[in-house]
């Protein structure tokens, strides 16, 4: 079984309901196990600044997908959930990003893991060490990222509407 860190995040309209619908899409496929989330955290935008406060979460989970897989998987609820990838930085239903994949190191042209700029970005570092506090990274400068809420467990996080 393979781990991985995903990275969701959205600023535009529902961005709770963007996050719950991206969770349930991982929930539903059934090559994919969630294992746990992070809280959500309101977080300033970073790069393209003249855009709403986006909302970011981290999900762990367990897979029998390869890297590549899961990649178009995510892809996938992208798509379903309506990303345009008009402005890069820019506002978005959703994101979601491959932090992590088991100790792998990937690099091609689609996918590079662990993902380039996680270790730049609090929205990323902060909710990742708390639901795995053994990650071996510096603590995050925690300016422009706020908690906003936290959930016992997935389930009590997509049973809230």
């Amino acid at each position: 079984m393979n781990k991985s860190y995903l990275s969701l995040g959205s600023n535009m309209g529902d961005r709770v309901g963007m996050l719950r619908q991206a969770v349930r899409l991982l929930k539903e496929h059934p090559a994919i196990e969630i294992m746990n989330i992070s809280s959500l955290y309101e977080t300033d935008p970073v790069g393209f600044t003249e855009q709403d406060a986006f909302m970011n979460m981290v999900v762990y989970l367990q897979t029998d997908l390869t890297a590549f897989e899961l990649l178009e998987v995510c892809q996938e609820i992208e798509r379903t959930l309506d990303r345009k990838r008009e402005i890069r930085w820019g506002p978005r239903t959703i994101d979601l990003d491959i932090l992590l994949y088991n100790q792998d190191r990937i690099e091609t042209e689609n996918l590079v893991v662990p993902h380039p700029r996680m270790y730049e970005r609090a929205f990323v570092l902060v909710p990742l060490l708390e639901i795995d506090p053994e990650q071996d990274f510096i603590e995050p400068q925690r300016e422009g990222i706020e908690i906003w809420k936290t959930y016992k467990n997935v389930e009590s996080f997509l049973l809230e509407e």
